[in-house]
């Protein structure tokens, strides 16, 4: 439940966020590779990646030929059965898939960091329809903004929603500045990322 709990920003202070369609050969990731799926190799396959780690190897053991350090060359039937142990990534060819929100922590627990929009799916054969969640328009930074303050906003916050927002402007500042070739001027993203009543 955790891909779907940026929902929660549909009942919230903050604007709704804004929906691109993408339709068309696949060509959007979910979130870093398009989409795919594990599977067990087939011998075949096997047999081919097999050649590839042992390539792979013997190249690293020539560019690191004046160093102590090598790496142990497999012969052809510990390389494949090491493969056929695993399972190896195919293009999904149909079907869903749902990207929660991207972020991470960096010096601290409150210091958010966006990485992805939430994102929907589905693929049939070499075609795909993808819908992202956005920020709203405006600033590129907007988007980051957007996600950040909401995520200060639901974990960090308490009180009722007026003062759950007071804390985020206090705490969790948006205000930057920011130049459009010579022109500097200051921009603070409550102002677009906030429902009129709460900016």
């Amino acid at each position: 439940m955790k891909t779907f709990k940026w929902i929660n920003i549909l009942n919230s202070p903050f604007v709704r966020p804004r929906v691109n369609i993408y339709a068309g050969r696949i060509a959007v990731g979910t979130p870093y590779f398009f989409p795919r799926r594990l599977v067990k190799p087939t011998v075949k396959q096997a047999e081919e990646l097999a050649a590839e780690k042992i390539a792979d190897a013997e190249r690293f053991n020539e560019r690191n030929a004046k160093n102590d350090y090598r790496r142990k060359v497999p012969t052809f039937q510990e390389a494949r059965a090491e493969v056929m142990r695993g399972r190896i990534f195919v293009p999904k060819r149909i079907g869903f898939d749902f990207v929660g929100l991207g972020f991470k922590t960096k010096w601290s627990d409150t210091d958010y960091r966006f990485e992805w929009s939430p994102r929907w799916s589905f693929v049939f054969w070499k075609w795909q329809i993808a819908i992202s969640f956005t920020g709203p328009r405006g600033e590129v930074s907007s988007v980051d903004s957007y996600w950040t303050s909401w995520l200060y906003y639901t974990n960090n916050t308490k009180g009722t929603v007026q003062e759950r927002v007071a804390q985020c402007k206090k705490d969790y500042p948006q205000t930057y500045t920011v130049s459009d070739s010579e022109i500097k001027r200051t921009v603070n993203y409550y102002d677009v990322i906030l429902k009129k009543k709460y900016r």
